[in-house]
């Protein structure tokens, strides 16, 4: 759905500590979330990320171009009132992830999913003890419960920002594997995006770009980095 854009009714935007965070300040006045939230971030260099995105508009806000916002609505009004949910919705990814669904034809496909997403699943079991089946074709494949209760402890240690960043990757790329690495600083977003499109990056090159999809990769990528700038931020409080 469409986003409507709103007359900018500010002329100045700042930061400021407020209790153990940072506020974004709009002609002096604390920003609040749309369900009526303290917008108040961890970090000073997070708040003032966000109130760039503030800056930069004109005459017209647009929340399309404000991902960083977004997610903090995110973080702020969906994840804190409906926790269980969006943590089902990440485990979700673990049960029917990307990177398990392999192409059986053409040779080449398959040899670039391989060399892709391979190392991820490699990685993603010896860090986390999450160890995915993978198999060709479409039908389900059953995942060892043991990953699952793995992947279920450590998704919901995470605080409410980190699990709205990493609800966004998984969504942005349909893996959870893809969303971890970036949570942990081992991935970032241009690579994984390149690697949730290889299909679609194999089909243009055999049979052309098309320039609205080209747009919408476009907007989804910047999605994406959004979600990486998010969990930097966040690390950058714990460095």
């Amino acid at each position: 759905m469409t986003q409507r854009t709103i007359a900018r009714f500010y002329k100045d935007v700042s930061t400021a500590a407020e209790g153990d965070g940072y506020a974004v300040l709009l002609d002096g006045k604390p920003v609040k979330t749309p369900g009526r939230a303290a917008f108040v971030l961890p970090t000073s260099a997070f708040a003032e990320a966000v109130a760039d995105e503030w800056r930069a508009q004109r005459e017209q806000i647009d929340p399309v171009s404000m991902p960083l916002t977004g997610l903090v609505h995110a973080a702020l009004d969906l994840v804190p009132h409906h926790r269980g949910k969006v943590i089902g919705h990440v485990q979700g990814f673990g049960r029917s992830d990307l990177l398990c669904y392999r192409a059986e034809a053409p040779s080449e496909l398959a040899l670039r999913q391989a060399r892709l997403w391979d190392p991820w699943l490699v990685w993603v079991a010896e860090a986390h003890g999450v160890r995915l089946q993978t198999g060709t074709g479409v039908a389900f494949i059953e995942q060892p419960v043991d990953s699952g209760l793995a992947l279920e402890k450590l998704v919901c240690a995470l605080d409410d920002f980190q699990l709205a960043a990493l609800d966004r990757a998984a969504s942005l790329t349909g893996s959870i594997v893809l969303g971890l690495a970036m949570l942990d600083g081992r991935l970032r977003a241009t690579d994984a995006f390149a690697a949730a499109h290889v299909d679609e990056e194999y089909q243009a090159e055999t049979w052309g770009r098309d320039a609205a999809s080209e747009a919408r990769k476009a907007h989804l990528l910047a999605e994406l980095a959004a979600a990486e700038r998010v969990l930097h931020l966040l690390a950058l409080r714990e460095a």
